[in-house]
């Protein structure tokens, strides 16, 4: 009689791994608005996901955030042609009709002449932003959000829940609407058009709130919201140092990502992260739970995680340098060259695909069958 085995899949990568490489490309995009680096970060990232990510419902996001990263763009662009820029230019591409607006309106317009120069500021800077959001959603297909979940320390810990809860609902909610639409396309309905549409809407609400009951109820059984008595002066104390800590973090972050460099910046760092330590380690006291089978960190953590360090360390270094081919002229426009330096130091961000374990579902296996008469056989 042939037993059925289970083949088990790798360990999977730390969740921290992934968002430390995502925002390290993030980083090293802030630093550019040079379109060809910048579609140089998105294709690695497009080119990590696609080869790392797994079949669980948040890994489907990715092209969410790819058409919300084309929908900023676009949009960008839009107003720059409807409600012109403050970039100067001369070389005039059309002249839309202008609406007189009254005088306490000065500086807006709407319509009027719409130049080359704004058009490239409008999507060299909509770009990067794009490419920012591209980073996010690499990060949300490939780490979990549950297992996130559980790396945040006590006092984050109750608003880490409403996040991954809302995180989690979104591709389970467009998984829905996929099986429904599928669903009605075999019994011969329409799947397009405003009656499938609210066909499709009341039960994909019900599954919704269905699952957000169940999800309660199962979180509630394990002891999720519980916390021990602490005193309120502590409470107190423990907000306000997370709360300065995290906006002084803020700060800090738009200091030293900001052309050149703030002075200030990395003393407001450094209080920044002991104000958030303090924080985080009072408010740890007041959240009762426990770990089963936490996440190790390895040597493919390190390498993952070290691989976006390097990007954007890389990147950042060879733009405090060499500015000029990080930010291509507009006024008077030029075409953008690529920097070889900065292209390898992206290129790095691939490192993930030999690195992090590759994702193999569980499949059962069957072991080859021999036949028992030609086993009896002499």
């Amino acid at each position: 009689m042939a037993v059925t085995a289970l083949r088990r899949a790798p360990r999977p990568l730390h969740p921290a791994a992934w968002w430390l490489w995502a925002l390290g490309l993030a980083a090293a995009a802030t630093r550019t608005t040079n379109p060809l680096l910048l579609l140089l970060i998105i294709a690695v990232a497009g080119y990590v996901v696609a080869v790392r990510r797994t079949e669980a419902p948040w890994a489907r996001s990715y092209g969410t955030f790819l058409r919300l990263g084309l929908a900023v763009l676009v949009l960008r662009l839009l107003f720059t042609v409807l409600l012109g820029s403050p970039v100067p230019g001369t070389h005039t591409l059309l002249t839309l009709p202008q609406l007189p607006l009254p005088s306490w309106a000065q500086g807006v317009r709407i319509g009027g002449r719409v130049t080359l120069e704004a058009l490239l500021f409008t999507l060299y800077d909509g770009l990067r932003l794009a490419t920012l959001l591209i980073c996010v959603g690499a990060a949300n297909a490939l780490a979990s959000p549950a297992r996130l979940l559980r790396l945040l320390p006590g006092a984050l810990y109750e608003v880490g829940v409403a996040v991954v809860v809302a995180m989690s609902f979104a591709p389970n909610l467009v998984a829905d609407v996929q099986r429904l639409r599928a669903a009605r396309r075999l019994r011969g309905r329409p799947d397009r058009g405003l009656r499938s549409v609210l066909s499709v809407g009341l039960p994909v609400l019900e599954s919704a709130l269905e699952r957000s009951v169940a999800l309660a109820a199962a979180m509630d059984s394990r002891g999720f919201g519980r916390t021990a008595p602490v005193p309120r002066a502590l409470a107190r104390a423990t907000a306000a140092l997370t709360l300065i800590g995290l906006l002084g973090l803020c700060a800090a972050a738009y200091g030293l990502l900001a052309a050149g460099g703030a002075l200030w910046a990395l003393p407001v760092l450094v209080c920044s992260v002991a104000a958030s330590a303090a924080g985080l380690a009072l408010g740890g006291r007041r959240t009762v739970r426990t770990r089963y089978r936490p996440d190790r960190w390895g040597l493919p953590e390190w390498l993952v995680g070290g691989s976006g360090v390097a990007v954007a360390a890389l990147v950042i270094w060879l733009a405090t340098r060499t500015p000029a081919p990080f930010t291509p002229s507009v006024v008077p426009p030029s075409a953008p060259e690529l920097p070889l330096a900065a292209a390898l130091a992206v290129l790095l961000g691939l490192l993930p695909c030999i690195t992090a374990p590759a994702p193999r579902p569980l499949t059962p296996t069957r072991p080859a069958r021999t036949d028992s008469r030609k086993a009896d056989r002499p």
